[in-house]
């Protein structure tokens, strides 16, 4: 119950948004900012359990530091040569303010925190800017993301019988992925049926005012029916994999969840574990196909 109120609270924020107009960008960003800071902080209390004691402040800072610099020169080739600066400075941080026997396993932690929650989450408003995004696009990660991950939790519990990764997640089974996979491929196609049925003439009055007030809310995908399928299995697969990730991580520090945060979910960590590898597949998935 507590997962389900949780999911009716955040997905209207989160749809919200999505379809913020083009000039309330920065918001957006804000948000995503904010969470990948939450979300790294609890990363770093992870790392803490195995022995590691990575500067927060400083890493933090740097992971705030990437997501402004990506707002104001959101080219990608800016956006690496910032992450291997902030990179640098956290090495040479730990260096001078760390005890030189723990530098390698600080240093370590805080710059796989800044790829880990920031340069992955950069993706999420970097995929609601053209010219390989949108909100339409935006919103297609989010539906692929979540639809397979509560159809993989639902089945895999009523139906589970072959453990996929017993070590690492003993609750994840064969069964509840390939639920997932399924899952993900339908609400793909019903987003894409969706948008045909918003192309056909606007008669409707509603959806002329809504084409004038806020056109982000006017879903299109522009490229072949079979693009995108394929896109909600590789996403779908991404996000699986991000989730074993996760709890990868958690095994080797010997928590249960990343935090409490999250009412049914636990941490922030554990509520985007997915979304941290499916945004960048489906960014460089994106640039991929356009540009070849």
């Amino acid at each position: 119950m507590k997962r389900v109120i949780t999911a009716l609270i955040l997905i209207p924020l989160v749809l919200v948004l999505v379809f913020l107009p083009a000039q309330w960008q920065w918001l957006f960003s804000l948000v995503v900012a904010a969470t990948a800071a939450l979300a790294g902080w609890e990363y770093l209390n992870l790392t803490r359990r195995c022995g590691a004691n990575p500067p927060k402040v400083a890493t933090l800072a740097a992971l705030l530091a990437l997501f402004g610099a990506h707002f104001a020169w959101p080219d990608s080739d800016h956006l690496l040569a910032i992450f291997g600066i902030l990179g640098l400075a956290l090495l040479v941080y730990c260096t001078f303010f760390r005890p030189v026997e723990d530098v390698i396993a600080d240093a370590s932690a805080s710059i796989f925190c800044l790829l880990y929650t920031g340069l992955t989450l950069i993706a999420l408003p970097a995929l609601r800017e053209p010219p390989y995004g949108s909100s339409s696009v935006l919103l297609f990660l989010f539906f692929v993301v979540w639809t397979g991950d509560t159809t993989a939790y639902y089945v895999g519990r009523a139906l589970g019988r072959h453990k996929m990764a017993p070590q690492l997640s003993p609750a994840k089974s064969w069964e509840g992925a390939a639920a997932s996979v399924a899952g993900s491929v339908l609400i793909a196609g019903a987003l894409l049926g969706l948008a045909t049925l918003q192309q056909a003439p606007l008669d409707s009055t509603f959806l002329s005012w809504l084409v004038r007030v806020c056109p982000e809310a006017i879903l299109s995908y522009p490229d072949e029916v079979w693009y995108w399928l394929v896109l909600a299995v590789v996403v779908n697969v991404s996000g699986q994999v991000g989730d074993l990730a996760e709890s990868a991580l958690k095994r080797s520090a010997g928590v249960k969840d990343s935090g409490v945060l999250v009412p049914g979910h636990g941490g922030v960590l554990d509520r985007i574990d997915a979304l941290l590898l499916a945004a960048p597949v489906l960014w460089y998935a994106q640039v991929i196909h356009q540009r070849f």
